[in-house]
């Protein structure tokens, strides 16, 4: 059962579900299984799996708030900001007509983190304003002293979002089957940190208000929080004194970070976890529906005979309505596998049964992947050489000598040439003046060489509910040979009859069992699959060993498939991600009013990078799509934490008369040491659900793009807590205030 495109899979099979329910009373003594491939139960598994994800990463979070906060009315506020940002994104996709698949939900999953970050800081001066008024007993009023703290962080809380979602802009121009993959997850990350701003804006102030009037606050200071700012303090006033060995450690930590980047290998999508998986077989066209079911027949038994397979069908050739065109010397096998077996080791021993049949092209798939493929290319293999040109003959030795040259690439497995070969092929050429002595037209000649040769459907025979083709065919030996059909009889107008020998020219010539043209000229494809190594290194190798093939006019070769696509997206990002670096720097110089401390935050942002860097090179050293998102998602978050610092240098210098230096900048960044651990840990441990598990069902893309942003965050933390404070005490001076107090 096929669904449409726009379907939703879940509602499909329950449909189909209920249907076989109610058609089973009517169909006694026939078993009907619906478990042999059912892609919805990847699906279910994938969401179970990041369903409990969220769940453990909010509790994460609240761990880390009531570390920092210690005060229980404070840390409800901040948890209020996740259910009501995610209700909001939900709620917006809701009316858009969205359904909450697994990217959808990844996206929310990888919120958690972002959603409170802006209740944190928004909470965080709330509660460090009422506790410093209420030990220098101001008699301000509560709603007073919320209101302005609240007021003092605003501009940077939106201006902090706003980059977060200028970053990811680049992903909506993504197209094909990445844009469908990415665009979900990223929207709605960004409608749920669009909501959480909203809500610590309007929603964060009002509760503070309710909650903390008349609390004794002072009294409930986080000890954490205590020891942590006197390290730090001692900490940084040592490397503000003496700056260059913090600059030249930063230093080298990029340096090691670009020093890796050429030892990183790329890829498309990893390997998506479903049990369920689909196995090719071709065998050379012209063999027969005898063969073909016994070497299905033999390896049904050997796969069926592996621990851990569940169930298991077959099919030969194409159904009347299938959708694929094949012919009865090819078959597939679905078969799904237990999820108490190990993965890894059941797909080992599928692909050992499976390479015990040489001889014939095969491959096993995932439902996902081939899906994938074949949108991409047309084909299930991870990269396709595609060769044109206009002389068949001159396509398949050009395609058996790319096939010789790529079988030499490390990593390259299952290289196969397209199955274009020469099959037997019976040509009746009429000879138009012997029919016509006969009374023959050349239509009659060839409709009757074809029944007799081919058959030819005259009817049909309702029975049972059931549909039969009615067929006329000559028997086997009219047309066992040449001679023999030489002699096949034919009525003529008059009533008697005539060998067909008499009337056309009968033969056997070679002819193309397959023409494949596209864009007006002919084409065959050279496929293989990657194994051992990624598939850009794979790729790279192809397309270096087709430049030193050369190739006659008129005929040229093209690199397709998941490489092709994943050069396609990561060019368009590239592009689009300058103009939203461009928009970053805008968004930077409208929060600090200053070109200069634009420039300084700015530069300092590929910087927090590197940890992500690190960490796809120490977890595998491949970096996927995901990977390239999740970098841009750390961008954000540096960006935000930068924002948050330097903001509150200059509200304490402009707006409560501290004189620019040391002192300055040890008290801004003491006072901001809390809301930035808080939403480093927020968001960090939010991921940790998603990195701890791994490569599970429903997280393949989203386990290498959570590994990146942890990365980056520790490194974009560091880089905020240790250097951005010294850059800004070497940079920072406001020398238009500092005109203004001299003038005065």
């Amino acid at each position: 059962v096929e669904k449409f495109p726009w379907a939703n899979t879940l509602d499909v099979t329950r449909g189909v579900d209920a249907t076989l329910a109610s058609l089973r009373p009517g169909l006694p003594g026939i078993q009907i299984d619906s478990t042999i491939f059912r892609s919805a139960n990847f699906i279910n598994m994938a969401v179970d799996n990041l369903t409990s994800a969220l769940l453990i990463s909010c509790l994460l979070v609240v761990l880390v708030l009531f570390a920092f906060l210690f005060e229980w009315r404070t840390a409800l506020i901040s948890l209020v900001a996740i259910p009501l940002s995610l209700m909001a994104a939900g709620l917006v996709l809701y009316i858009r007509g969205a359904t909450i698949n697994t990217m959808v939900l990844a996206g929310l999953v990888i919120a958690v983190g972002g959603v409170v970050d802006d209740a944190i800081i928004d909470v965080e001066n709330i509660l460090r304003r009422l506790r410093q008024h209420r030990r220098e007993g101001s008699n301000r009023s509560t709603a007073n002293i919320i209101l302005e703290a609240s007021l003092e962080v605003r501009s940077a809380i939106v201006h902090a979002v706003l980059i977060d979602v200028v970053v990811l802009l680049p992903v909506f121009t993504l197209g094909g089957v990445s844009g469908s993959f990415f665009q979900p997850l990223v929207f709605s990350y960004v409608l749920a940190l669009l909501a959480s701003m909203l809500v610590a804006l309007t929603v964060t102030p009002a509760l503070c208000m309710l909650l903390l009037r008349n609390v004794p606050l002072e009294r409930r200071e986080s000890p954490l929080l205590r020891w942590l700012q006197r390290g730090y303090g001692a900490l940084l006033g040592r490397i503000i004194r003496t700056p260059y060995p913090a600059f030249i450690t930063v230093c080298l930590i990029v340096l090691v970070g670009l020093s890796v980047l050429p030892f990183l290998g790329q890829s498309l999508f990893p390997s998506f976890k479903e049990r369920d998986f689909l196995i090719h077989w071709i065998a050379r066209p012209g063999t027969s529906h005898d063969e073909t079911v016994r070497i299905t027949t033999q390896v049904s038994r050997e796969l069926q005979a592996i621990p851990g397979v569940r169930s298991f069908g077959s099919h030969i050739g194409r159904a009347v309505q299938g959708e694929e065109v094949t012919g009865i010397n090819a078959a597939e096998n679905w078969i799904s596998i237990d999820p108490s077996v190990d993965y890894d080791k059941t797909l080992a021993a599928i692909q050992k049964v499976i390479n015990g049949y040489p001889g014939l092209y095969h491959d096993v798939e995932t439902y996902l992947n081939e899906r994938i493929n074949e949108v991409l290319v047309g084909s299930s293999n991870d990269v396709v050489v595609r060769i044109f040109g206009p002389d068949l003959n001159v396509l398949r030795s050009k395609a058996e000598e790319v096939k010789r040259t790529l079988s030499k690439i490390d990593g390259a497995v299952d290289v196969h040439t397209e199955i274009q070969v020469d099959v037997p092929h019976v040509k009746v050429e009429v000879d138009l003046t012997k029919a016509q002595r006969y009374g023959l037209k050349p239509g009659d000649v060839r409709r009757a060489a074809a029944t007799f040769i081919a058959s030819t459907e005259v009817s049909d025979i309702h029975r049972d509910g059931k549909v039969y083709d009615v067929m006329v065919w000559g028997t086997p030996d009219a047309r066992a040979n040449l001679n023999s059909i030489r002699d096949l009889l034919m009525s003529t107008p008059d009533g008697s009859q005539v060998r067909l020998g008499d009337v056309a020219d009968v033969s056997i010539l070679p002819t193309p069992n397959l023409i494949s043209r596209e864009n007006n000229s002919r084409r065959i494809d050279v496929s293989l699959n990657v194994s051992g190594r990624d598939l850009g290194a794979v790729a790279n190798d192809v397309q270096q060993r087709l430049q030193g093939i050369k190739f006659p006019l008129e005929f040229h070769a093209e690199v397709l498939g998941a490489y092709q696509e994943r050069q396609a997206a990561q060019g368009n990002l590239l592009v689009f991600g300058i103009a939203a670096a461009l928009g970053v720097f805008l968004l930077l110089q409208v929060a600090f009013r200053s070109w200069r401390l634009a420039a300084l935050a700015f530069f300092t942002l590929p910087s927090a990078l590197v940890g992500g860097v690190l960490a796809a090179f120490a977890t595998g050293g491949i970096i996927s799509l995901g990977s390239l998102v999740g970098f841009f998602t750390v961008f954000g978050i540096a960006a935000r934490n930068g924002i948050m610092l330097i903001d509150h240098c200059q509200h304490l210098e402009w707006h409560e008369g501290v004189p620019f230096g040391p002192g300055l900048v040890l008290q801004g960044a003491r006072e901001r040491l809390a809301p930035i651990l808080m939403t480093a840990l927020a968001a960090g441990l939010a991921l940790v659900p998603l990195v701890i598990s791994g490569n599970i069902p429903g997280q393949e893309i989203e386990h290498p793009m959570a590994l990146v942003i942890l990365g980056g965050l520790v490194t974009s933390t560091v880089l905020n807590l240790f250097i951005v404070p010294s850059l800004y005490l070497r940079f920072g001076r406001n020398k238009d205030l500092l005109a203004r107090r001299s003038a005065g």
